[in-house]
């Protein structure tokens, strides 16, 4: 595809996978997405990750839901078209595309690149874009987005790997940048090891950080530990292992002070 100029109207075909009720069964969906905007790519769908928020807006469990609906915020694709005032971007790039798909820009969370924290943010799907029209996820073929809430992928990066990285692995990231708990003077616990928890083993051990595994059974010690180098694992519903847990806790903050 070409670039496209801001005034050129078009709309564009688009198939995915569609709830049509809280059964959450999905089907076939044909439908529109709207023409590039001078600012925006049109990504060609590659991959697209699953999240257990799918699986609550897919039956409506949050009662919010926006039938038909096209799930999926964990996305990785291939620019496939650019407005002509992107600059972040070329034809062909790699990009991946979260949770929110705009926001007002304007408020003191968008200004500080918590877009996330805006209270006017729209979502990647069952969300209203700012011209009024329903938004539908990755589970399709493509989607049109400003390129500000877009990232590059690097080429290093194997692309169905990347997926999980747009919701499960930045809700691991960003607060492990944001707080410093980063380097060898840390330890962090990371309860569960879920979708949400191998991740931020992952990004734990790559920051040089401790990190100890809390689980309530002792079946993924073996994963935690051996597979993925975990430096600690705490059985939650052991009251002796907890024990020790908080008085250790405890001696090395009077140590600290």
């Amino acid at each position: 595809m070409e670039r496209l100029s801001g005034e050129k109207e078009q709309s564009v075909e688009a198939f995915g996978w569609a709830a049509r009720d809280s059964s959450g069964h999905l089907s076939p969906f044909v439908f529109s997405r709207r023409k590039t905007g001078e600012e925006e790519v049109r990504v060609k769908v590659l991959y697209c990750g699953i999240c257990h928020s799918d699986l609550h807006c897919l039956k409506n469990e949050w009662h919010s839901s926006i039938y038909p609906l096209v799930p999926g915020h964990e996305i990785i694709g291939e620019v496939s078209e650019i407005g002509n005032k992107v600059s972040k971007f070329n034809l062909g790039d790699k990009v991946g595309v979260g949770c929110i798909v705009d926001s007002c820009r304007t408020c003191e969370s968008c200004r500080e690149d918590q877009e996330n924290y805006c209270t006017k943010a729209i979502a990647t799907y069952n969300g209203v874009h700012h011209d009024g029209t329903i938004n539908y996820g990755g589970y399709s073929d493509h989607i049109v987005v400003d390129e500000r809430y877009a990232v590059k992928i690097p080429h290093t990066l194997p692309l169905v790997s990347a997926a999980p990285l747009l919701c499960a692995g930045i809700s691991m990231y960003s607060p492990m940048k944001y707080f410093g708990l980063t380097g060898p003077d840390k330890h962090v616990g990371i309860v569960g090891l879920g979708g949400l928890g191998h991740i931020g083993v992952r990004f734990a051990k790559a920051f040089g950080t401790k990190v100890t595994v809390v689980s309530s059974t002792t079946g993924k010690s073996k994963d935690a530990l051996d597979t993925l180098g975990a430096d600690g694992f705490l059985v939650s519903t052991d009251e002796d292992q907890m024990k020790v847990s908080t008085l250790f806790r405890l001696q090395w903050e009077l140590w600290m002070a």
